[in-house]
């Protein structure tokens, strides 16, 4: 298991890998520079929004959402589930996949434990819609903020017009999977549950406003680290008049900017020792709906290799235009469901259920990916193809 500590020793690894390439003249310092540029905005924003989305879940903004999800429900256990899929596409869309992956889906077992229900049937809806789901906004995954750098913009509206059709797409064929997979596991009604008390309602109130106030704020163009690292702000000083014990080092993801950090080095180093060229004979060109399969598929096979971070970082100078990069994005995004490692979303995951009693095989999990994963990336790319 490739736990935080283990992340952030690759990534020191990864570090010292680059300042090797440094001393060796494989990397310059310009192009060191050049990446620290373009690397500071995107962990500047993972660690706001982590910082956010943390304090938010500590003041039960998401296990308030989840109640009124059940509220609404009115005992019906599938239209459970399903609110339980639209809340994952959108905490996926806004908050990013891990956030998804770490903080709703203990939301969703306690839901489920709460209501006498099998919370399997609910935790495949956050790992699968973690991954499928975090095509449709520059803020949903660190890999778009990367492309929203090559694309030239952070406004979501060109995002969104590139990868929109295919974001859609993705989620929907991910979650038609899911409900033949998983709906006839869930019982017609459910058990009402008591209310939840709330331990601190000013708290809670000024979390979600916030929270609130953020979304909105990611998409309306501006950098995104402008608006999280604001709204961070705002939820430290709020926690530290009413709730500072609440304040830790462990909310900040410093294992993930050092692996992240290293991560950049290192590529930038490998591209120095030429291996642009060797990737661009792999990847092909074109914008045919076949050649945009095969972007995508050498990204989802690159990702599910290694892990989908480093797979587009490695491929992004291969894409050559917006819809082949759209398509790499479609295979490290949606294609990483089949090894574990593929997806740092899925290794959190699978670390929330085991502290939470809930065991899922990885056998189990492969099988699944197996379906889901090509089926989404085929499915999704047509959309592009279909733009040409």
């Amino acid at each position: 298991m490739m736990d935080a500590v283990k992340l952030a020793v690759i990534g020191i690894v990864l570090l010292v890998a680059g300042g090797v390439g440094l001393l060796t003249g494989v990397l310059t310092t310009d192009d060191a520079l050049a990446i620290a540029d373009r690397v500071w905005p995107i962990l500047l924003f993972v660690v706001a929004v982590t910082i956010v989305a943390e304090l938010a879940s500590s003041a039960g903004v998401f296990d308030a959402v989840a109640a009124a999800l059940a509220r609404v429900a009115r005992g019906r256990a599938r239209v459970l589930w399903a609110l339980t899929v639209v809340l994952a596409v959108f905490v996926t869309a806004f908050l990013s996949l891990d956030t998804t992956a770490v903080l709703l889906t203990p939301v969703v077992i306690a839901l489920a434990r709460r209501h006498r229900l099998d919370p399997v049937p609910f935790v495949f809806v956050t790992v699968v819609l973690a991954n499928t789901a975090s095509l449709a906004l520059p803020v949903s995954n660190l890999t778009n903020l990367l492309a929203a750098d090559v694309l030239g913009t952070h406004d979501p509206l060109p995002f969104l017009a590139l990868v929109g059709p295919s974001a859609l797409v993705a989620a929907l064929v991910s979650i038609a999977v899911l409900a033949a997979v998983f709906l006839r596991r869930v019982p017609v009604r459910f058990s009402e549950a008591p209310p939840l008390r709330t331990v601190d309602r000013p708290l809670l109130v000024v979390s979600a406003v916030v929270t609130a106030l953020l979304l909105p704020a990611l998409v309306v163009g501006l950098p995104p680290w402008m608006p999280a690292s604001a709204a961070a702000v705002v939820l430290v000083i709020v926690f530290a008049v009413r709730a500072r014990r609440t304040l830790r080092l462990q909310m900040v993801p410093w294992q993930l900017v050092v692996f992240a950090s290293g991560l950049f080095l290192a590529v930038g180093v490998l591209e120095g020792l030429g291996s642009q060229a060797l990737l661009a004979n792999v990847v092909g060109s074109g914008e045919d709906l076949f050649s945009l399969w095969q972007v995508a598929g050498i990204g989802a096979l690159a990702a599910n290799v290694g892990n989908n971070l480093p797979a587009y970082l490695a491929l992004e100078s291969t894409a050559g235009s917006p819809a082949r990069l759209a398509a790499l994005l479609i295979g490290v995004n949606a294609g990483p469901l089949i090894t574990p490692w593929a997806s740092l979303a899925t290794l959190l995951w699978h670390d929330r259920l085991r502290s939470q009693g809930v065991e899922i095989s990885w056998r189990r999990f492969i099988v699944l990916g197996c379906l889901i994963g090509p089926l989404t990336v085929a499915a999704a790319v047509v959309p592009l193809a279909l733009r040409g």
